[in-house]
């Protein structure tokens, strides 16, 4: 569930990469189609999650979900609909990205509804897969136009920020759906190694060779500049703003889950950006 976005589309791709037979979910199936190979052993059906009737009938006959769905007002309410189909269908096995502090008084309200939703997956009886993944490194392509001005800008001072790769964690949701003994825990997911926006701004100003300045504002203010510059709506503008605040009040470290699960090391940040340098590099 949740086949074109970044982590749904990255689990796709390696599981037909591994000739695993699966089934794509999505809104859109059109679109996934045209971006599935033909010889793909995958079967694309379409559903909506707050459609009932719709997730029934594209989880009949499954054994296992894998659940991703982008962050939104209604993402807990949309998530609990699409476990209550699966277990109805008699779907065994969950494999659920959350997010790091899914706590009930969490101070950020995302966080709050996958506790939420993970207290209801444990409640229909199937074995609960969970992966918390920390910052996407993905995410930070977002930031180009304002790299390209020679600016990163932030509400998290100096603190050390885990970044993982979306491939990473499409390849631990593989793992924990093909090998039933990684079925059933909880996976904290990051990368090698944890960087602030000061080490950030560092790090883009060396590859694409020209200063890139880290600017930290006031909560409030960043929470303004969500808004107007990138013209975010008040829920996400308040989650980006309550995650960096995390980051804060809760130092974070590195964590070696991925290595562990995957027998290789986890990919890194400046890899990735190296990879993705175009992006940072090409003017509008």
């Amino acid at each position: 569930m949740g086949a074109t976005g970044a982590t749904g589309g990255a689990l796709l791709r390696r599981l037909t990469g591994r000739d695993v037979p699966c089934r794509a979910v999505t809104r859109t199936p059109d679109v996934l189609r045209a971006t599935t190979g033909a010889g793909a052993r995958v079967e694309i059906a379409a559903a909506d999650a707050a459609d009932p009737r719709t997730l029934r009938d594209a989880l009949e006959g499954t054994t296992q979900l894998f659940l991703a769905m982008a962050n939104s007002p209604r993402q807990a309410e949309l998530e609990t609909n699409v476990i209550d189909a699966a277990a109805a269908c008699g779907v065994r096995h969950v494999v659920k990205v959350s997010a790091p502090a899914a706590e009930p008084a969490s101070p950020v309200a995302v966080s709050r509804g996958h506790w939420r939703v993970e207290e209801h997956l444990a409640a229909t009886g199937m074995t609960a897969t969970l992966l918390r993944p920390y910052a996407f490194m993905h995410k930070l392509l977002l930031n180009a136009p304002a790299v390209a001005a020679g600016v990163l800008i932030g509400a998290m001072r100096d603190a050390p920020c885990n970044y993982v790769d979306v491939r990473d964690i499409a390849d631990v949701a593989a793992e924990t759906l093909l090998r039933p003994d990684l079925a059933g825990s909880t996976y904290t997911l990051t990368g090698p190694q944890a960087f602030s926006h000061p080490e950030l701004a560092r790090l883009l100003g060396e590859l694409v060779g020209r200063p890139v300045r880290h600017i930290d504002l006031p909560p409030n203010e960043f929470h303004r500049h969500l808004r107007s510059t990138a013209h975010m709506p008040p829920w996400l503008a308040d989650h980006v703003v309550e995650i960096q605040q995390l980051a804060l009040t809760r130092p974070e470290a590195p964590d070696d889950t991925v290595e562990t699960v995957l027998g290789r090391p986890a990919r890194t940040l400046p890899d990735f950006l190296r990879e993705h340098l175009h992006v940072f590099t090409t003017t509008a």
